[in-house]
């Protein structure tokens, strides 16, 4: 009896979140946010979640910018073999480094639309309080609150500027080796090296900076 109320409660859930999800409302919508609610999904859990989302994929793409410099150091440093291959090895890092790139800018702005609606209608229900002490006690943790999601998220969007200039060298160095297949194009991708690894080596030392951040405040969040 009671495995089958837990089966008949998790089915309406998922019908729930299937039907949000269907009705194309955006993440940012009140309706999508009221919607989880519903099912018991808070935005304060969900804000947490999606924090913890976008450092994954920091730390996904710090790691693939990693290894995009290190195959681009063997594959100019290596001699000899098909200059094919090297541009398809080449591409594939680009690509998949573009990729991550775009996925951490999409879980950044999901960790912006959930917050910003948290914040106001943490400050909006302020008002709802006949007690004063609460209710300075409140204010004063949504002040606190802010404080330290201003720092985290500024972390994560200075780490994200990053990314497309980090991106362009090694885009131009693709697209350039793509339509010279010689020996002398890889002499040219080897003058490059310097500003491909001034370029990504800022973008891994913000990502750490943002990573880290993110830590501290889901640490901050999970304590109060």
């Amino acid at each position: 009896m009671i495995s089958n109320f837990r089966f008949q409660n998790v089915f309406a859930k998922s019908i729930i979140t299937a039907a949000v999800l269907m009705s194309g409302l955006t993440s940012c919508s009140s309706a999508y946010f009221a919607a989880l609610e519903k099912i018991g999904i808070e935005k304060r859990d969900l804000m947490v979640s999606r924090v913890k989302s976008a450092k994954d994929s920091q730390i996904e793409t710090k790691e693939q910018f990693k290894n995009a410099l290190e195959q681009y150091r063997s594959i100019i440093s290596v001699k000899g073999g098909s200059l094919e291959e090297k541009y398809e090895k080449l591409n594939e890092v680009l690509e998949e480094s573009e990729a991550k790139s775009i996925e951490v800018t999409s879980r950044i702005s999901k960790v912006e639309d959930v917050t910003e609606a948290l914040f106001d209608e943490w400050d909006d229900e302020l008002n709802q309080y006949s007690n004063k002490s609460l209710k300075r006690d409140s204010e004063q943790k949504l002040a606190v609150a802010r404080t330290h999601y201003k720092k985290m998220i500024n972390s994560m969007k200075r780490a994200e500027s990053k990314l497309e200039p980090a991106l362009r060298p090694l885009r131009d160095n693709v697209l350039y080796l793509k339509h010279n297949l010689n020996a002398k194009a890889i002499y040219a991708l080897d003058a490059e090296l310097g500003n491909i690894e001034i370029k990504v080596e800022e973008l891994i030392r913000d990502l750490s900076k943002a990573i880290d951040e993110a830590d501290s405040y889901i640490s901050t969040i999970e304590n109060q």
